[in-house]
């Protein structure tokens, strides 16, 4: 342990990341957190007061052991704290950059009790970044190959996560993934200027050279059924497809020419890369100069209008039917969104989208709301406020209200069972699903949710997979 008492690792001051400027990241895709400098990495791992019972790591859906990697830090030993961390973690760049830990293992976290948590994700950030750019992404013994074969239908963080613990433990993985690049949500949904697609390539180039096998292109339930591969070849499916079917708001012009889903847009821009137009001739609407509106407060909205900013939009608006406080989005991606000049249209409601009379969009009719008693949720319900109704000129509309499951695997594997929002039913405890050898998490059992809660998800499913090969007991 490092020589520094408790009283004084307390009196260090949580250390800033450092970042672009918002006058100039509002202009550009390139990453807005430019990560801790060996020094500030080394002063905040110095705050964690090595508590005898870390119970951050309760927070951690994947139980890296945040202490361990976080003392290794502070001894500047980066690599040893690499190692630790991929113990538990094969994305620790990834979850580094986009996993809320501020509502996971920071939240948790002893020292925060009296003042801010130690920063567990920015260092967990720079400890990845340090491996890969100094000796590459290193790769852990495997076990000897016990020659059963596991296919993993998607490849975003649960597929990911999945394939990375059962190929230690002996298996063949197979990943199969519908789009024609490895990554799943990681690519097509989280804009460059927050996750690199440079940082989810190396990582699954780190799974591929420890054998991971992934076919692209391969939309299970068209090109092969689930049954199909259990046939044929594989000993256990891993489902994990995600929930990639966009929800709409269902008011009156939402079918007009410049409305978008934000799957669509965010696939076209960031997996399509339309950001670079022309360099690669991908169509998206031409926002420069233009008034756009985003619907919605998670995550996937702040991307969305950020995006759009940096598209050249004159004003990009997110309108949103109950107030910041119920806003589900990271406080950090809010203030980051702010900074950029990102307007928010608060306790607003869009009731219908105003047509040009050429099927094109030209505006939107809102409401204004206030909160009512809180909803199922938890959250303050939202009630209109009769009289309040205004149109706004807009000229292109981004819906991101969430996701659900798309139905290719549900109209295709009638012996496996779904509930009323088209989800897989799953025993919690292994993942298994009502269908012998198939196991199922992440967003498609779920619903949407976060990238270390699905990477979580396939941690649970590997253990789990890796006993019914053993002993066939379902």
């Amino acid at each position: 342990m490092t020589e520094i008492s408790k009283k004084d690792r307390m009196k260090i001051p949580r250390q800033a990341m450092p970042e672009q400027n918002p006058l100039e990241r509002k202009n550009n895709f390139l990453e807005v957190n430019l990560g801790y400098t060996e020094e500030l990495a080394k002063l905040e791992a110095l705050r964690c007061i090595q508590c005898p019972k870390p119970v951050c790591v309760e927070g951690c859906p994947v139980g890296v052991k945040i202490r361990d990697f976080i003392e290794l830090v502070a001894q500047g030993d980066f690599l040893g704290a690499a190692a630790k961390i991929k113990e538990d973690n094969v994305l620790p760049a990834v979850c580094g950059r986009v996993c809320p830990q501020e509502e996971q293992c920071e939240i948790k976290c002893v020292v925060g009790k009296k003042g801010e948590p130690v920063a567990i994700g920015r260092l967990e950030r720079f400890v990845a970044d340090f491996e890969r750019q100094n000796v590459g992404i290193r790769t852990p013994k495997l076990n000897p190959k016990t020659g059963k074969k596991v296919a993993i239908v998607g490849s975003g963080p649960a597929g990911l996560s999945c394939a990375g613990d059962l190929i230690q433990k002996g298996h063949d993985v197979t990943v199969f993934e519908a789009l024609h690049e490895i990554g799943g949500v990681l690519i097509y949904g989280i804009p460059e200027f927050r996750l690199p697609k440079e940082i989810v390539k190396a990582e699954v180039d780190a799974l591929k050279d420890l054998g991971v096998e992934f076919k692209t292109n391969a939309v299970i339930g068209f090109t092969d059924t689930i049954d199909e591969l259990l046939e044929t070849e594989f000993d256990a499916i891993f489902i994990a497809v995600g929930a990639g079917l966009p929800y709409f708001l269902g008011i009156d012009g939402e079918n007009l020419n410049g409305v978008y889903s934000a799957n669509e847009f965010l696939t076209r821009v960031n997996l399509m890369k339309a950001y670079r137009f022309p360099d690669f001739d991908t169509p998206v609407f031409d926002v420069k100069g233009k008034d756009i509106a985003v619907f919605g407060g998670g995550n996937t909205a702040m991307d969305a209008v950020r995006t759009s900013k940096r598209l050249g939009a004159k004003n990009a608006y997110i309108v949103y039917r109950r107030s910041e406080v119920e806003m589900p989005a990271r406080k950090e991606e809010v203030h980051h969104a702010k900074e950029e000049g990102i307007e928010f249209l608060m306790l607003t409601n869009p009731l219908k989208f105003v047509d040009d009379g050429n099927g094109w969009l030209d505006g939107v009719e809102l409401q204004k709301m206030e909160l009512g008693e809180p909803d199922s949720s938890g959250r303050r319900k939202p009630i209109p406020i009769v009289g309040s109704e205004y149109v706004r000129q807009i000229d292109m509309a981004v819906i991101a209200i969430g996701n659900g499951s798309n139905p290719i695997i549900q109209q295709t594997t009638p012996d496996l069972s779904f509930n009323r929002k088209g989800n897989i039913v799953v025993n919690d405890a292994n993942m298994k699903t009502s269908k012998k050898g198939v196991f199922a998490g992440g967003d498609i059992v779920t619903g949407g949710a976060t990238v270390i809660l699905a990477m979580g998800a396939g941690r649970t499913a590997a253990n789990a997979i890796d006993q019914y090969l053993k002993d066939s007991n379902w």
